[in-house]
């Protein structure tokens, strides 16, 4: 294992960390929203579903950052970390400093995110 990959290998565990304690805040704030109780009117109502979908959406958007996350962890142990899954090539040191779980070089994401438009 590189030096740079021992280096982007503890920033993914600390990103880790830190996504799955976020996790389960939210989860828990979810938790208080669903549980609490008494008497609500209309407005109540429709504030705490807007408050249950943002958070909803918030946890997915985690969820799948994780996933992201631990695959980056994945492809270290395997030593395909840092090349691109769509063309083999390297994927710039700058570009994993700034996303270490990025999967895509610069190049391929942009053809993928015009072509899913």
């Amino acid at each position: 294992m590189t030096h740079f990959e021992q280096e982007m290998e503890k920033e993914l565990l600390k990103l880790e960390e830190s996504i799955r304690s976020k996790i389960e805040k939210t989860d828990d704030d979810f938790r208080g929203v669903v549980s609490a109780n008494g008497i609500r009117d209309s407005a109540d109502l429709a504030t705490e579903d807007m408050v249950t979908r943002k958070m909803e959406t918030i946890s997915q958007l985690d969820a799948n950052k994780l996933n992201a996350v631990r695959q980056a962890l994945i492809r270290i142990k395997n030593g395909k970390y840092g090349t691109c899954a769509i063309c083999g090539k390297p994927i710039p040191e700058e570009r994993l400093r700034a996303i270490p779980y990025a999967m895509l070089c610069l190049n391929c994401k942009n053809v993928k995110e015009k072509n899913s438009r």
